[in-house]
């Protein structure tokens, strides 16, 4: 709950901050696909967000259980190489609109999960959002495709089909997060992913490559790792603090918004008509459902990375 009726500007500066930046995450990821392979790509983007996370894995100091450590070891796993792995290999098959708008199912696929599996209610409208955005991916999916071809029907799936593999971290994180801040399960669930991509990519990548990469790439590299990832971190939490829960998870969907502006505006990506409606139908469900209080609630603390 928020700490000071004083800080709430700041509050939702901060969540409007956390917002823009991921969205401008798979902009800079298009410009780094041009020079690295997307396993290169994942791992440099998160030791770059590392670094700077490292002091808050110590957190306060609580004990963790071996369960709990489990526990985040199996989220850690789901939430960063495996998400992260499929989402990228899906942007680089599709293009920066699409993959944009189809991060946009986030919140109504973690409300549908949260029925399923924690048994939480979801009313009519919330099936109603359900409905709508599952409609909307379907017409970017199957006939939202632009005259360019820069967009495929195997990307969109795979950018989907990591935000499902993100309900078993942000699922997991839920229960952490019982018991441990928001800022330390982040931390070191971030951490945690990072050594396994080192241990993963260069077995299924090769060495990550050092030199041959333009300048302009280790900046994309770098601002999607320090910007898109560990600052994120800190903005989206730190408001979350101060904000009523409810009112700071509409920022969530700038993500999707300023993602497909920046294709459209900056790559230059056609979207056509039905690209158009499906994208409004995913945003304004994913709005819908982000200002109805709880199921935002238990996502917008976790949805960190």
């Amino acid at each position: 709950m928020p700490s000071s009726t004083t800080s709430r500007p700041l509050g939702f500066l901060a969540c409007a901050s956390a917002g823009a930046l991921w969205g401008t995450g798979f902009f800079f990821g298009k410009i780094a696909l041009r020079e690295v392979s997307v396993g290169h790509m994942v791992l440099y983007r998160f030791l770059f967000a590392a670094l700077p996370i490292l002091p808050l894995v110590k957190g306060r100091g609580d004990r963790w259980t071996a369960g709990e450590w489990r526990l985040m070891l199996l989220a850690a796993f789901f939430g960063v190489p495996l998400q992260f792995l499929v989402q990228f290999k899906g942007l680089s098959l599709t293009s920066l609109s699409h993959a944009a708008l189809m991060i946009g199912t986030l919140p109504v696929i973690l409300a549908a999960a949260a029925a399923i599996f924690l048994k939480e209610r979801l009313d009519a409208v919330g099936w109603s959002a359900l409905i709508a955005s599952t409609t909307g991916a379907c017409m970017i999916a199957l006939g939202g495709h632009d005259a360019s071809g820069t967009s495929s029907l195997l990307g969109d799936s795979l950018i989907v089909l990591s935000v499902v593999i993100a309900l078993v971290w942000l699922l997991g994180n839920k229960k952490l997060l019982l018991r441990h801040s928001a800022l330390e399960v982040s931390a070191r669930s971030l951490v945690l992913g990072t050594i396994i991509l080192l241990v993963w990519v260069p077995l299924q990548y090769g060495m990550p490559p050092v030199h041959n990469i333009s300048v302009k790439a280790w900046l994309a590299l770098a601002a999607s790792g320090v910007l898109c990832t560990a600052a994120t971190n800190l903005l989206w939490n730190w408001g979350m603090t101060q904000v009523p829960a409810s009112q700071g998870g509409i920022f969530i969907n700038l993500e999707p918004v300023i993602g497909s502006v920046l294709g459209v505006t900056l790559l230059h990506e056609r979207l056509g008509l039905i690209a158009w409606v499906g994208g409004s139908l995913i945003v304004g469900a994913a709005v819908v459902l982000s200002t109805r209080g709880e199921v935002a609630s238990d996502s917008i603390q976790m949805e960190t990375v």
